[in-house]
């Protein structure tokens, strides 16, 4: 059960940034609004997931699930650049997060 908070913690982390980026500088309220509710639950889920997962390997896929996941919305939704080279690395990251996974302990 633990991993399913890691993976939510990470969903709201691409909340929280994505948040950030659009929220300018607190002047559009829904956007604010979603920056401080995403953070404040993907802290949570992230502290929840710590419980039994060891700091090290949930740090890096909370981490890991975000970068992936605001790089693809990025590309998606303001239009930055979808390069092989780009999606090449996303995919290094996501053999490293699978990595990872299969030699935790917990």
């Amino acid at each position: 059960m633990n991993w399913i908070y890691l993976l939510l913690a990470g969903i709201f982390e691409i909340g929280w940034t994505i948040g950030l980026k659009q929220m300018d500088n607190h002047k559009n309220l829904l956007w604010t609004s979603i920056f401080y509710i995403s953070i404040i639950t993907s802290f949570y889920f992230l502290q929840v997931a710590l419980k039994t997962i060891p700091i090290g390997t949930a740090y890096t896929i909370y981490t890991s699930i975000g970068a992936i996941g605001t790089v693809i919305i990025g590309m998606i939704f303001f239009k930055e650049p979808a390069t092989l080279i780009r999606i090449g690395f996303i995919l290094l990251i996501i053999s490293g997060v699978i990595g990872l996974k299969l030699t935790s302990t917990h």
